[in-house]
């Protein structure tokens, strides 16, 4: 069996709150996916998305589309997902994230939105081109405080589409 490298992650942050518990959730859930994790807090930078200076915006943008996995946080926010985060993705052409395998990973207050990331987070990535082989992972309110239970929970079924994308994607790079 050929050993294939841990993939870098880049945590995508859509909570207007500079440092937010979706923050530390989404930089949780990267670390326990790869190694070298690069977290995205659009609270920090989104100030740029309407204005001429991009200097901050620019090199998150390159950072997502060119990220080998990628994971998207946002609160549920009138039972979706954040308008600063959409602000940012709606920066992306057609395809923008075409060979990026990504995460929906939703902050929720309570169970009945837990579907939040399947009905609308999951659909705008999809349609950016990304490859999204797994459920998303909700986590209430209430499985902030074990991170790791909540997570291995979805992992045991998401860890072999995971691999399979991320195989897929070395394969496909290596042609």
């Amino acid at each position: 069996m050929v050993h294939q490298p841990e993939p870098s992650v880049v945590a995508l942050v859509g909570n207007p709150r500079v440092g937010s518990r979706t923050l530390t959730a989404a930089a949780h859930v990267a670390g326990r996916l790869g190694v070298d994790v690069t977290a995205i807090d659009l609270a920090t930078i989104g100030h740029q998305l309407f204005t001429a200076d991009r200097s901050l915006l620019d090199p998150a943008l390159s950072a997502v589309a060119n990220a080998r996995l990628l994971v998207v946080a946002t609160p549920v926010y009138k039972a979706s997902y954040t308008g600063l985060l959409k602000s940012f993705l709606d920066l992306y052409g057609p395809d923008g994230l075409a060979g990026v395998v990504a995460v929906p990973l939703v902050v929720s207050g309570n169970a009945a939105h837990a579907l939040a990331g399947e009905v609308h987070l999951r659909p705008l990535l999809v349609e950016l081109g990304a490859t999204v082989p797994t459920r998303s992972l909700t986590v209430t309110e209430a499985e902030l405080a074990d991170l790791d239970e909540a997570f291995d929970r979805w992992y045991a079924r998401a860890a072999a589409p995971l691999q399979l994308a991320l195989a897929s994607d070395l394969v496909g790079a290596q042609r």
